[in-house]
């Protein structure tokens, strides 16, 4: 598996720096799949771009096992791309679409016809090869396009928030399957997206950005619990950050206690900073008089209920097994697996 390296990328417009200075490694054996990960805006579609050569560095390298690409045009690079829309060429047959990269490197015509089927199976669609991608679905479209961008056997393959335009349902199905696709095709893969579950469902290593700079990369799994900083916890989905300590095996925070040994990543004492998501707190009817707040808001959603609790420390959010109302106390209990330290 080759290795795409970045080193010192800059891309500028005019005066304004989109991506600054950033250096990363794609293909690693143990990390096929990898996930570029930030809000709109942040560069991830322009870095995916600089990458496949469609926009020109500032300063830096783009290499390909320690090559550079700076004088290799767009075709020549071995890079599949695959956009959020697919692009696929609406004149023409599905087997057109995918045989179409095949045929620009004039591959014998029992060949194309061999490795369409191929790809056919590979993104399970068997047997639509003559039927007008205009009349595909929003999913089958895109599998089309990404048998299209694999039937050349790239190199690398990238995909650039390939599910946006899906309805839910079908972007999880996806992304699953895209994910067992390429990884099917031995194919190294960067994906970008700007949905932490996408990314999770989809890669086997995850690069977070914000404004031009890659600021974290680990698994999912590292991610969720051991945020870098403030920031990329609450773009993970942390609803509240706070100073925390260690005290013998308790974990003491403003919104209650917690097993030290059930945290992931925590010292083994003095302060720390943790990070609270809606499902680090569940709540409980108060009792006996006992409550640790009040409910501000309720809403009630397939995985539980989703409140808005009023603390003496502070609103905060939680999650309850049952429905409530606005107005009634609860007691909070902490899970410490839903609990992230901020920190490497």
């Amino acid at each position: 598996m080759g290795i795409l390296t970045l080193r010192g990328v800059t891309v500028r417009y005019g005066t304004t720096t989109v991506i600054d200075d950033l250096d990363w490694a794609v293909g690693a054996a143990t990390a096929p799949v990898s996930a570029l990960l930030g809000p709109s805006g942040c560069g991830k579609s322009t870095l995916l771009r600089a990458i496949a050569g469609l926009t020109s560095l500032s300063a830096g390298t783009v290499a390909w096992d320690g090559v550079d690409l700076a004088p290799v045009p767009v075709h020549r690079r071995d890079f599949g791309v695959v956009f959020q829309d697919g692009q696929l060429f609406s004149g023409r047959t599905v087997a057109a679409n995918i045989a179409y990269g095949l045929a620009r490197r004039r591959w014998p015509r029992t060949r194309i016809s061999q490795r369409v089927e191929e790809m056919l199976e590979l993104v399970q669609l068997p047997g639509i090869g003559e039927r007008r991608v205009t009349a595909l679905s929003g999913g089958q479209a895109q599998r089309v396009a990404l048998a299209r961008a694999l039937a050349p056997r790239p190199r690398l393959l990238l995909l650039d928030e390939p599910l946006a335009a899906l309805d839910a349902r079908l972007r999880e199905d996806l992304a699953f399957a895209i994910g067992d696709i390429v990884r099917a095709a031995e194919t190294p893969t960067v994906v970008v997206t700007h949905d932490r579950a996408e990314a999770a469902m989809l890669a086997d290593s995850i690069s977070v950005m914000r404004a031009g700079e890659i600021v974290q990369t680990a698994p999912a799994q590292r991610l969720w619990h051991r945020p870098a900083d403030d920031w990329v916890a609450g773009f993970l989905g942390a609803s509240l950050i706070v100073d925390a300590s260690v005290t013998g095996s308790v974990l003491h925070t403003p919104f209650g206690q917690a097993a030290a040994q059930a945290v992931e990543g925590l010292p083994a004492q003095g302060p720390c900073r943790v990070a609270l998501r809606p499902e680090s707190l569940w709540a409980a009817p108060a009792e006996a008089g006992r409550a640790d707040g009040t409910i501000t808001h309720a809403a009630v959603l397939p995985g539980g209920t989703r409140l808005r609790v009023a603390t003496d420390a502070g609103e905060v959010e939680a999650m309850a097994a049952e429905p409530y109302a606005a107005g009634e106390p609860v007691r909070l209990r902490l899970d410490p697996r839903q609990i992230a330290v901020i920190g490497r």
